[in-house]
C-alpha cells in the first residue's frame, strides 16, 4: 500500500552554511505501491479515451503519414529532446542543437555546452525507442545505462544510494515539493519497474503512463530523472508496437500542461488502499491527464508530417527550377546523391560533405556536387562551420522545428490563440 513515511533530517553542515540550511527536522518520503500487484481499475469512459488516443497515435504512425513519420523520427527526436531538455531549464536553438549532433561525429564548431548536452538527450531517446525495443528483456543495467549515455559527466552515476528530493533548499529535505523513497528501497521497487515494463498487463499507453509515473515517483538517480523517465515512454510505446518508427512529442506537450502534468503525478502518489474508491480515482486522474497528452501529441506529429512533405514538393520545384536554368533534366535520378540527400534532410539538416559520404556510403567527388547543387537551388545554406569545413544547413527543417516548438508550448497549441508559455526560440526571419 502506498504511504508518505515520516523521517527525520539531521543537519550535515558546519557553521558556515546560513541558519536555514543548517536546519533538522521531520520530513516524509513517499513509499509507492509496486506496479505489479498495483489494482488498477479503468473505468468505462477512461477505456473509451484510451481506445481514442490509441486510434490517434496508430493513425499517425500509419496510412497517409506513414512515410512521413518514418523519414521525420530524427526530427521529432530533436525537438523531443529539446523540450525534455527545456522543462529542467536548457534551452538552446535547433541550429545549435543540429550542428552539437553534427560535431558527435565530425570535427565542428559554433555551438554551446547547453546544446551538447541536448545532443545527448538525443542520443538516449534514440536508444530508448530502437535499441532497447530490440532487447528480448530490458533490465536495471540498462536504464542505468541510459542515464549514463544522457549525463556522461554527472558525478553521481547509478542507482542513487542518499537520499535526494524535489524543489525547496538544495541543503535539506524539510521544505521540498517531494520526497521519493528511502534508497534502500529501491533495489526492490527497480526490479519491479523492469518486471511490469517487460510484460503486458495493460494497454500500451496505460503500460507507459504508469511506467512514467513510477519512475518519477522512484526517482533513482541523483540528477537526470525527468529526461530519462520521458524517454522511458517512447521504450514502451516502441516495444509494445504503437509506435515503432515514430517519436512523439510528448514531452513538449507535458511542458506545456505543466500544472496538469504535476497535478496528475501526485494524484498518483496515493497514500492509503490503491483498490478503495479513492485509490482507483486517483490512478484514473494520471492516466487521464496522460492519455489527453498522448493524444494532442498525436495530432501535433501528424500536423508536422503534412508540413515536412509539404516542404518536400516545395523543395523539388526549387530543384527542378535549378537544373531547368543550367539546362539539365529537372527531376534527378531516385538514386542519385543529390535525391538521396534531399530524402534525409529532414533527419539530418546539418550536413557537411563528410556527412554525406558517411550517411550515403558514396565518395567525395559525388558528395559535395549534390550539396553544391543543393546549395544553388535554394535548398541548403551555406555555413562555415570549422576551419577549412563548409556545412550546408536546412534552414527550412530548422524553421519548422522553431514553429512547431512555439506552437507546442501555446496551452492551446496555436500561437496566435495563446502565447507560448516557456522559453522557446524567436521565430525565424
Amino acid at each position: 500500500m502506498g504511504s508518505y513515511q515520516r523521517d527525520h533530517w539531521a543537519a550535515r553542515l558546519d557553521g558556515g552554511a546560513r541558519r536555514d540550511d543548517r536546519r533538522s527536522g521531520p520530513f516524509q518520503t513517499y513509499l509507492p505501491d509496486p506496479l505489479m500487484s498495483r489494482p488498477i481499475v479503468v473505468s468505462p469512459a477512461l477505456a473509451r479515451k484510451a481506445a481514442v488516443a490509441e486510434a490517434a497515435v496508430g493513425d499517425a504512425c500509419a496510412g497517409a503519414a506513414s512515410r512521413a513519420m518514418e523519414g521525420m523520427a530524427r526530427f521529432l527526436l530533436r525537438s523531443e529532446a529539446i523540450a525534455s531538455s527545456q522543462i529542467e531549464g536548457i534551452a538552446p536553438s535547433p541550429q545549435q542543437v543540429a550542428l552539437a549532433e553534427l560535431a558527435q561525429e565530425e570535427d565542428v564548431r559554433g555551438f554551446s555546452q547547453q546544446a551538447r548536452l541536448v545532443a545527448n538527450n538525443i542520443t538516449v531517446l534514440r536508444k530508448a525507442s530502437r535499441e532497447l525495443v530490440d532487447l528480448d528483456l530490458v533490465d536495471v543495467d540498462d536504464i542505468v545505462a541510459m542515464h549514463a549515455a544522457l549525463l556522461p559527466e554527472e558525478r553521481y552515476q547509478g542507482i542513487r544510494t542518499v537520499q535526494n528530493w524535489i524543489g525547496g533548499s538544495n541543503w535539506h529535505p524539510l521544505d521540498a515539493e517531494f520526497v521519493p523513497p528511502d534508497a534502500v528501497e529501491l533495489p526492490r521497487l527497480m526490479q519491479d519497474l523492469i518486471n511490469y515494463l517487460n510484460g503486458s498487463i495493460h494497454a500500451p499507453l496505460v503500460q507507459a503512463a504508469l511506467i512514467h509515473a513510477q519512475f518519477e515517483s522512484i526517482h533513482p538517480f541523483v540528477d537526470g530523472n525527468g529526461r530519462v523517465g520521458r524517454a522511458l515512454i517512447h521504450t514502451v510505446l516502441s516495444r509494445r508496437g504503437l509506435s515503432p518508427r515514430a517519436v512523439l512529442p510528448v514531452s513538449l506537450v507535458l511542458s506545456t500542461l505543466r500544472d496538469r502534468y504535476v497535478s496528475g503525478l501526485m494524484a498518483f502518489r496515493f497514500d492509503g488502499d490503491p483498490a478503495s474508491p479513492a485509490g482507483a480515482a486517483a490512478a484514473e486522474h494520471w492516466l487521464d491527464v496522460f492519455l489527453d497528452c498522448a493524444i494532442i501529441a498525436a495530432e501535433q506529429a501528424v500536423k508536422i508530417a503534412a508540413e515536412i512533405t509539404e516542404l518536400q514538393a516545395e523543395w523539388s520545384v526549387r530543384v527542378a527550377r535549378y537544373r531547368a536554368s543550367v539546362g539539365i533534366r529537372e527531376t534527378p535520378r531516385s538514386d542519385s546523391a543529390t535525391s538521396r540527400i534531399l530524402a534525409a534532410l529532414t533527419e539530418v539538416p546539418v550536413m557537411t560533405t563528410a556527412t554525406a559520404k558517411r550517411l550515403l556510403d558514396i565518395s567525395f567527388p559525388p558528395a559535395r556536387s549534390a550539396l553544391e547543387e543543393l546549395a544553388e537551388a535554394g535548398v541548403l545554406n551555406r555555413k562555415v562551420v570549422d576551419r577549412g569545413t563548409t556545412g550546408y544547413i536546412a534552414r527550412d527543417v530548422l524553421d519548422l522545428i522553431t514553429f512547431a516548438e512555439r506552437r507546442l508550448a501555446s496551452t492551446r497549441f496555436d500561437t496566435r490563440v495563446t502565447p507560448p508559455n516557456r522559453p522557446v526560440p524567436v521565430p525565424p526571419d
